[in-house]
């Protein structure tokens, strides 16, 4: 049985990080140049994407790709740049408090099956540890998924992360270059064609402090 969206427009983190299930979305949008570049180049509101996983015995992780190296990668044990499985709520807390951005959470209407996950861990064991492409290499590969040119393997974005993940998932159509999404793909204002029935909420936006 499906659960039930979400529909409060903003709750505290540690009530996110206990309602998250896996492919649930989290949104972010920053300050710094880079930030806005990105924003500006892809037209979206948000400038970075990371998708929950959430497995037995094991705490809310997100799965995405960024340029620091400050938290512990859970699948290797170590820290690196480029694409990484990290505690949820540690990556939340670092990307407000260390990187000054503002979170949301969306979150994901469709049955996780096993097989699913299976396949979802083959991903990730594929993935982590590609490096985030220089900005210019970044706006390349987007560019090249906009013609529904597949970039070369080797280097990744963070909403190509996610992109992959959904498709591997069986959610997302995998004939659609992962390089052609960027993280406003994943914001409600674009329309985002998911397949198996699965549906995304609106935006909660997520407090991590409590209002005075």
């Amino acid at each position: 049985m499906a659960r039930e969206i979400g529909t409060s427009s903003s709750i505290a983190l540690d009530h996110a990080v206990e309602l998250t299930r896996t492919g649930d979305l989290w949104l972010f949008r920053g300050p710094s140049l880079a930030d806005r570049a990105i924003r500006t180049l892809t037209n979206a509101p948000v400038n970075h994407v990371g998708m929950a996983v959430v497995l037995e015995d094991l705490p809310p992780l997100l799965w995405h790709a960024e340029l620091g190296q400050a938290l512990t990668d859970v699948w290797t044990g170590t820290k690196h740049r480029g694409v990484q499985l990290h505690d949820l709520r540690e990556a939340v807390v670092q990307w407000v408090n260390g990187y000054g951005q503002r979170p949301w959470l969306r979150q994901l209407d469709v049955t996780v099956t096993p097989a699913m996950e299976d396949e979802l861990l083959r991903e990730i064991a594929r993935a982590d540890g590609l490096p985030f492409p220089r900005t210019v290499a970044l706006a390349g590969r987007w560019l090249r998924g906009r013609v529904r040119r597949h970039a070369p393997i080797g280097v990744t974005y963070c909403a190509e992360v996610v992109a992959r993940a959904y498709q591997v998932m069986g959610l997302l159509d995998a004939e659609r270059p992962a390089n052609a999404f960027d993280p406003g793909t994943f914001w409600s204002g674009d329309k985002l064609d998911l397949l198996a029935g699965a549906r995304l909420g609106s935006e909660i936006e997520v407090r991590t402090q409590t209002p005075s």
